[in-house]
């Protein structure tokens, strides 16, 4: 049942067109008529930085057009139903025959609001819900998303007021987002200007750290996971950052009968070993916690290292203690080999000193990162309101 002035009807009934995209092969080199493809579809906005393009004759009813509305329908599950609306980005461009082009009838429902209808999460799950699997990748029938049924207010200017307050969050979430890309730039900047060319004494790790690392306790064992309450952290969980929570927590029990060793908050970590990127990231426990056989734990002479002078070193060394390793291709790390990286230690007082201007950028990081929770949050809850008819938007005086 929709809200009052709200209706409901297949998508179909205001949508005039549904498109696919041109099937030609495509190239990187920018000659011909730029493509749209998956990738290039972003938060409801065409994203036109990596393009491919087509170098041969397109039909000129295949060139997108002001106010077009851009589906995905075939790729993974989590990528299918990303939609974008099309505002003349480009003097001139097609979109790839995955994508799907809407033309919704907009003397019944705006462009803008069919496109944060079809990002609506709730939308997300039931576009979902109706692709067909097919080997790693998903697809929506066009015409079975014709079937799907929106709602939507019939008064044109209820739709842009909904438009407009979720624009509005959209463009704070974007600024705090261009915030936290900045600041992350200059702390990298402010990171190696201050770690690197110094002039004080080497040393390896092993000489002012204890290197050793965890295990995983019987899996079938229920009394070693079952209502756990120490974290218990894997490879996966370390990237750059503080480890307050992990997904896993194992019993008291698992400790005492394996002799599983757990950490004091300080504690820096290392990915000895990991799919991808995964491998030679470093984090810093907060808490105390168990870590996985793949992961390095190092606890630092607090006379003699700085935790977390350690920890960002390890972070600006990344590239280079990815090179290192031993077994296939190397890619793995063992304590041996972490214990034995290189680094310069200047005097306990003077590591602080040096950490200082890192550590004030991660407090605003940190800062910055809980206030988009935050709206993100709001936002979710907004937009449930909204595109449900929960909500009504007042009108404008």
């Amino acid at each position: 049942m929709s809200a009052k002035g709200w209706l409901r009807v297949p998508l179909n009934d205001v949508v005039m067109s549904v498109e696919y995209g041109i099937s030609q092969p495509l190239i990187s080199e920018p000659a011909g008529l730029p493509v749209l493809r998956m990738n290039n579809l972003q938060d409801g906005r065409p994203e036109v930085s990596d393009l491919r393009y087509c170098p041969g004759r397109v039909p000129e009813r295949l060139y997108l057009r002001r106010g077009d509305v851009l589906f995905n329908r075939t790729n993974s599950i989590d990528l299918v139903g990303k939609s974008a609306l099309w505002m003349d980005e480009l003097p001139a461009a097609s979109f790839a025959s995955y994508l799907v082009r809407l033309n919704p009838d907009k003397e019944r429902v705006l462009p803008e609001y069919l496109v944060e209808w079809l990002q609506y999460p709730v939308t997300r799950q039931r576009v979902r819900a109706i692709a067909t699997v097919a080997v790693q990748q998903v697809n929506v029938n066009p015409m079975r998303l014709r079937q799907l049924e929106i709602d939507f207010p019939e008064c044109l200017s209820e739709q842009r007021r909904i438009v407009e307050a979720l624009a509005a969050i959209a463009e704070e979430e974007r600024a705090i987002e261009t915030s936290i890309a900045k600041s992350r730039l200059i702390r990298g900047e402010i990171m190696r200007k201050a770690l690197t060319g110094r002039d004080a004494d080497w040393v390896e790790v092993s000489d002012v750290a204890v290197v050793s690392s965890g295990s995983t306790p019987s899996r079938s064992r229920k009394d070693y996971w079952s209502n756990g309450t120490v974290p218990w952290v894997r490879t996966a969980e370390i990237n750059f950052s503080v480890i307050n929570e992990t997904g896993e927590c194992v019993t008291r029990k698992a400790v005492a009968d394996t002799g599983l060793r757990t950490y004091p908050p300080g504690t820096v970590l290392l990915a000895m070993y990991g799919e991808g990127v995964t491998r030679g990231r470093t984090g810093l426990l907060g808490v105390e916690a168990a870590v996985n056989q793949a992961t390095a734990a190092i606890v630092c002479d607090p006379l003699r290292l700085n935790s977390q002078y350690l920890y960002y070193w390890l972070e600006n060394s990344y590239d280079e203690i990815r090179k290192i390793g031993q077994g296939s291709n190397q890619t793995n790390l063992n304590g041996a080999l972490v214990g034995s990286i290189s680094l310069p230690l200047p005097a306990v007082e003077e590591q602080q000193d040096l950490i200082a201007p890192i550590q004030a950028f991660d407090r605003k990081l940190a800062a910055d990162a809980e206030e988009l929770a935050k709206l993100r949050m709001f936002k979710q809850g907004l937009t449930d309101d909204l595109l449900s008819g929960k909500v009504r938007m007042p009108a404008m005086a």
